[in-house]
């Protein structure tokens, strides 16, 4: 057995004929093995795909909520910024 061996879990489900025969077809046509490596690689896949959207979301989600702190509740601006923006305005006024 290998060194590494991966736990193993068992999912059980009651599908209809109309979609086991479904199911079938397209795993033949895509090349599969069977039925079982169609099933685990399409939901495996979905399941990135779910959760990487969910996770640009959330994201996202967050920048959002930064962006707003920082517009809602800046820092009071420094010399830096200060003698930034006085150089800015002489160029614009120039």
């Amino acid at each position: 057995m290998n060194a590494i061996a991966q736990e193993k879990a068992r999912f059980d489900t009651r599908i209809s004929l109309e979609q086991k025969t479904l199911f079938e077809r397209a795993a033949l046509l895509g090349g599969y093995r069977n039925l079982t490596d169609f099933v685990v690689a399409t939901v495996q896949s979905k399941a990135k795909e779910i959760i990487e959207e969910s996770e640009k979301i959330l994201v996202s989600e967050k920048d959002k909520e930064l962006f707003f702190e920082a517009l809602m509740n800046s820092p009071i601006p420094n010399e830096s910024l200060k003698a930034a923006k006085e150089k800015y305005d002489n160029l614009i006024s120039a």
